[in-house]
């Protein structure tokens, strides 16, 4: 007898310990259900992802600022004007540009001048060709004739020159092999040639790169620095909505009818005894 009520007892202890534990388990799913429920989840991500984007608002400020203080002038003034036709010399013998027929179909030609000498641009379909318009002999654009043509928009002595198989940050918006050409002046200018023409693409300097860092701060295109179409502004503008209506959410929950009482008590005391 004394076995079957101590086993009696363990079992009701053990029914009590489970109904206990399953009893713990329903409180702790409704806690979970009423933390879900609750603004308490909406307010700590609020925090947080305002947080983040409160920092990209002062890089935008900061950036924006930074933009309109530079001067413009010394900003975008190493731009290369457009090219103008100069007179050639008196006697100058061209040739007829029909003999070029020998280098094979070409779909546009162009007298220009090339470092002081005229010459003939061909566009055919292997591409560009550069040719003296006085012998037809094809011309390759070489450090010399880089330096040549970067001194037009220059004088100042020149530090180094280098060539570039494809464009970098500063000459984003052209495309080709180049030649940079740096000069030992106080903007640090670096003017940038094409290797295929010989043409004058443009010219950058300190004022300018530092505008650039501050433009790439501020459309967050910290790859191409060339677009505000990318993802990442996308996802700041939709987690900047988010942030407002979230906002908009906690406003109303954060308010009750006891926070406007002094405002009907304002109201009675305003109020005329009849």
């Amino acid at each position: 007898m004394e076995r079957i009520r101590d086993g009696g007892e363990r079992g009701m202890v053990a029914d009590l310990g489970l109904s206990a534990t399953q009893e713990e388990e329903e409180e702790e799913g409704s806690a979970m259900k009423k933390i879900r429920l609750s603004p308490l989840l909406f307010r700590r991500i609020h925090k947080w992802v305002g947080l983040i984007l409160g920092l990209q608002f002062l890089l935008w400020t900061l950036s924006g600022s930074m933009m309109a203080l530079l001067d413009k002038d010394e900003v975008g003034g190493h731009d290369i004007p457009a090219e103008h036709a100069s007179p050639l010399p008196a006697g100058t013998a061209l040739l007829d540009p029909a003999t070029l027929s020998g280098l094979g179909p070409v779909s546009g030609l162009t007298l220009r001048t090339l470092a002081n000498r005229p010459v003939y641009e061909l566009r055919t379909p292997a591409g560009i060709r550069v040719v003296d318009a006085a012998d037809g002999r094809r011309l390759t654009v070489d450090p010399a004739t880089a330096t040549a043509v970067a001194a037009l928009a220059n004088h100042n002595p020149v530090r180094s020159v280098e060539r570039l198989a494809k464009p970098n940050l500063e000459v984003r918006e052209h495309a080709g092999p180049m030649w940079r050409v740096n000069f030992a002046d106080a903007a640090n200018s670096s003017t940038y040639v094409s290797a295929e023409t010989g043409r004058l693409l443009v010219t950058r300097g300190d004022t300018w790169r530092t505008w650039d860092f501050f433009w790439m701060l501020h459309n967050m295109d910290y790859v191409r620095r060339s677009s505000f179409n990318h993802p990442l502004i996308i996802f700041v503008a939709f987690g900047v909505l988010w942030l407002s209506g979230t906002g908009f959410y906690l406003l109303f929950k954060s308010f009750t009818r006891v926070d406007f009482r002094w405002l009907r008590r304002r109201r009675a005391v305003a109020k005329p005894v009849g």
